[in-house]
């Protein structure tokens, strides 16, 4: 299996918002989920573990692609596990 990857010399960083106007909406959606899960994820995050960064983010990453299914399929109802 080839892999493919694609890299430009001025991006310093592979996670960067593709669409940056939507910056402050994904600030405050992790915000949102972390409160979720009694972490407060505002101002400086250096001190999170990895098991706090991954639980948000991954959860974020479900939600997100829930939504993307729902609205693929027509579906408006919401469903919390």
């Amino acid at each position: 299996m080839q892999r493919i990857t694609q890299q430009t010399s001025n991006q310093s960083s592979q996670n960067t918002t593709l669409v940056p106007e939507a910056k402050a909406a994904l600030r405050k959606f992790r915000d949102q989920v972390a409160t979720e899960f009694g972490l407060d994820f505002t101002g400086y995050n250096g001190e999170k573990t990895s098991w706090e960064c991954g639980k948000v983010g991954g959860e974020m990453v479900r939600r997100m692609i829930e939504t993307a299914e729902r609205s693929m399929s027509g579906t408006t109802t919401t469903t919390r596990r």
